[in-house]
């Protein structure tokens, strides 16, 4: 298998209206009901978060919408390079937007950001990726995640996330979840 490169510049970075447009996903997973056995048909569902390189605070997997990529695929990508899973894009949570101290350049000299977020069911989890030398991997349940949000639109995103995936329980009452191969 080829080696795994994370993508770095600028050079391909898309923009609209000041903004620097982002791609990025909230990697989940079901954990089986670890004091229920198998009588216990609910499902524990948890995400993946990663440590940010430049402060406290946990992220999801996001970064930089390139020219030669759909959204979902720079979603998918930043999932590999930051987190090191792969799996489906399940749904899309919305647009963010937000302000980035530390991303501002000549095309969004504010540092304005709009990110486009997904629901990502992992079915993978890699042993090495572009960024583990820097990134750490923390599966959560969404209570302790919402509180360890280290940015706001993130949390919102998660509720988002919560949001469609009570609605996905729901409506899959009496049929199967995704599947962990």
């Amino acid at each position: 298998m080829a080696e795994l490169v994370a993508r770095t510049g600028r050079h391909q970075q898309r923009y609209e209206n000041g903004y620097r447009l982002i791609a990025g996903c909230v990697p989940f997973r079901y954990k089986d009901g670890d004091d229920c056995g198998d009588s216990c048909s609910e499902k524990i569902v948890e995400v993946l978060m990663i440590n940010s390189s430049s402060g406290p605070g946990l992220l999801f997997p996001k970064g930089g919408w390139e020219n030669d990529e759909t959204v979902e695929q720079a979603a998918v990508r930043e999932a590999i390079e930051e987190a090191g899973v792969r799996g489906d894009l399940m749904d899309f949570l919305g647009y963010y937007e937000f302000r980035s101290k530390t991303l501002q350049d000549e095309f969004s000299p504010e540092g304005l950001c709009k990110a486009a977020m997904f629901a990502l069911f992992v079915k993978e989890e890699l042993e090495a990726w572009p960024e583990q030398s820097t990134r750490n991997r923390s599966w959560l349940a969404v209570p302790e995640a919402l509180g360890s949000c280290r940015h706001a639109w993130m949390r919102d995103a998660l509720q988002c996330f919560t949001k469609w995936h009570e609605g996905l329980l729901m409506s899959a009452r009496g049929e199967d979840l995704p599947n962990q191969e």
